[in-house]
């Protein structure tokens, strides 16, 4: 996966805007407002990409035990967020479900107007 495909694929979800609330090297997307993808553009750079997405915990737990680069989230709730070393060994197919995974987890937790409104816009 290169940053393109994480880029495009973030932004192909409804309502998604980007972000970088903490400094000029972390890339946010958000939906509703609230966090759902974030990585480091320097660390694309370097060819070592993560990525940093939310999960059901006792999903995140499984994934842990399954990839060597699936660890608990730098920086983030150990228990909600998992970083993902992109070039590990996590198929893309299972990173593009875990980013949508994510999303969807972020996005079911917006209250039911906000989705609303989201939904109606990218009608």
């Amino acid at each position: 996966m290169t940053i393109q495909d994480f880029y495009d694929y973030c932004l192909s979800k409804k309502g998604v805007t980007e972000h970088f609330p903490f400094d000029e090297d972390t890339l946010v997307f958000k939906v509703g407002g609230k966090m759902f993808a974030l990585s480091s553009l320097s660390q694309w750079e370097k060819n070592e990409p993560s990525v940093n997405l939310k999960c059901d915990p006792e999903r995140a737990l499984e994934l842990r035990a399954e990839y060597d680069s699936i660890n608990p989230g730098y920086h983030m709730s150990k228990v909600h967020w998992n970083t993902i070393d992109v070039n590990g060994d996590v198929p893309q197919k299972l990173l593009l479900e875990l980013i949508s995974h994510s999303y969807e987890l972020v996005f079911n937790s917006l209250t039911k107007k906000v989705q609303a409104e989201i939904l109606q816009k990218d009608n």
